[in-house]
């Protein structure tokens, strides 16, 4: 491997007085960051303040309006991906856009497959991709396809194909969104190694005790221009939070005020028909009350909600809804008895992103605003209006795409979409992941108001203190089983892990 050139500039990477506008709508305004060598510099900011902007602007996606780039002090300016990542920047999406029905390898060495008097050398790929893996700590075959990987073990892999660059600057959106707590340790430890050989990141998150513990600095976005710039050791949470949302939040949850009353689901010895299997799944699910579902990844959370809504196949077992027996084949069949699915991955399941806000807020529930044969286009905009001011959607009108509004505002829309059908029970994987701590208030008030309306709620999460900070029970998932169910308010993180490896 050729050794790199290192510049006498202090900073890796600059970027000064950028600015961009879609349309009207001014994103970044004189935005300055400086990134020293060899650090990880943490980028916070609402959604919607202009973190992905800035960086696509800077990966060549989006075509600055003015501003400068300068990489090892030269000034840069990228036309595509292919050329940032060929001058030594990579960029980790939030959102993973992965070839599902090809190899491991083939992913990792797209648009630079090895060749041999122009065929391509899938030995020399192989054996690249093992020893990647072996220096990244990564047991992964690589002859496997990434449809059969789990959300978490594709992040990864992205992740690796990033490293193999030999990249200078490494950009990671939401990288942790989808990893489990051991994964999360495992990409701490590959970053901080490879800060030792002056690699610098950025690192995007919404997730405070991660950047107060992996960030050297921090930078902070509001409204496309920098609130706080300031080494971690110098800020603290409550000016980090003050700078992003413009005032201090005395609590990170509301209040839990619902109160739950009769039981009107029971799951009793389920199993599904097809892998993976899941086992002896027993819990009940009360009126009103906000039951949270824990576990390590590959632990069957999402598999236990894709079963309740007609998404997989019940092999035995028994599912009683108000007393009846119910037995979901479809998902529309879960909808039809006011049932809703908020799906972990956004992008691939939850929304139509090439169709406009009006588009998705409408879809599920297109025969409210039927007249005989047509669509009522004034009672979909009035809708739309609805969900995208009570979800404090930030967007420039109903008609904008909602491809081109940010991960957490999509969040947003793709729930204001089942507010609109009115359900009784909401089933929710992941339903803050990727979103900022205002709007994650949010919906935490949201749940909590529908809790309160008598709706129910089943939500998976990977971050242990949402939910013990939302939910009323808990139920512990381990290797496909359900390894316990705590009160909440009794419940502690040490209880919580133990019961995570109960089955393992």
């Amino acid at each position: 491997m050729m050794k790199k050139k290192v510049s006498n500039s202090k900073y890796v990477l600059e970027i000064i007085n950028l600015s961009k506008a879609f349309g009207k709508n001014q994103v970044l305004c004189g935005v300055n960051i400086r990134v020293p060598r060899g650090t990880v510099m943490g980028l916070m900011g609402e959604n919607g303040a202009g973190k992905s902007t800035l960086m696509k602007c800077l990966f060549g996606m989006y075509a600055k309006d003015t501003g400068t780039f300068r990489l090892d002090g030269k000034e840069i300016d990228f036309k595509s991906s292919k050329e940032a990542l060929e001058s030594g920047v990579a960029m980790v999406h939030q959102e993973l856009n992965q070839c599902l029905n090809r190899t491991i390898q083939d992913n990792l060495f797209l648009g630079r497959y090895l060749t041999n008097a122009g065929i391509v050398n899938e030995k020399a790929m192989y054996k690249r991709s093992l020893e990647l893996f072996s220096r990244l700590d990564m047991k992964f075959n690589p002859k496997m396809m990434i449809r059969d990987l789990s959300v978490s073990q594709r992040q990864m892999v992205e992740i690796a194909r990033a490293i193999s660059y030999n990249s200078k600057v490494i950009i990671l959106d939401e990288p942790t969104s989808s990893l489990s707590e051991r994964e999360t340790r495992k990409l701490f430890e590959i970053i901080n190694n490879l800060k030792k050989t002056g690699v610098s990141f950025v690192f995007i998150s919404h997730k405070m005790n991660e950047i107060f513990e992996l960030c050297d600095n921090i930078t902070v976005l509001r409204d496309g221009l920098v609130t706080l710039d300031k080494p971690i050791p110098k800020t603290n949470l409550d000016e980090v939070v003050k700078a992003m949302i413009g005032r201090s939040l005395t609590s990170r949850f509301p209040p839990l005020t619902n109160k739950p009353g009769e039981v009107i689901l029971k799951v009793r010895a389920l199993e599904t028909k097809y892998k993976p299997y899941l086992r002896d799944i027993d819990f009940d699910l009360k009126k009103g009350e906000i039951l949270g579902v824990y576990g390590l990844v590959g632990a069957g959370r999402s598999e236990l909600l894709e079963c309740l809504f007609g998404c997989r196949t019940i092999g035995t077992g028994a599912i009683r809804y108000h007393d009846k027996r119910v037995l979901f084949t479809t998902p529309k069949e879960a909808m039809d008895h006011n049932f809703a699915f908020v799906t972990e991955e956004r992008k691939v399941s939850g929304m139509f992103a090439n169709c406009n806000l009006t588009f998705n807020t409408c879809i599920t529930n297109l025969d409210k605003y039927k007249s005989r044969t047509m669509l009522i286009n004034s009672k979909m905009n009035k809708a739309a209006d609805l969900q995208i001011g009570q979800m404090h959607v930030k967007c420039s009108s109903r008609n904008d795409m909602i491809l081109n509004l940010s991960g957490g505002n999509q969040q947003k829309v793709i729930i204001g979409k089942w507010l609109e059908r009115a359900p009784d029970v909401f089933l929710m994987d992941e339903p803050t992941r990727g979103i900022d701590i205002m709007a994650k208030y949010q919906i935490y008030e949201l749940m909590i108001e529908l809790a309160k309306r008598g709706k129910s709620i089943i939500m998976v999460s990977s971050e242990m203190p949402e939910i013990l900070g939302v939910t009323n029970r808990v139920i512990v998932m381990s290797n496909y089983r359900i390894a316990g169910e705590l009160e909440t308010k009794k419940a502690t993180q040490e209880q919580i892990m133990r019961l995570c490896t109960k089955y393992l």
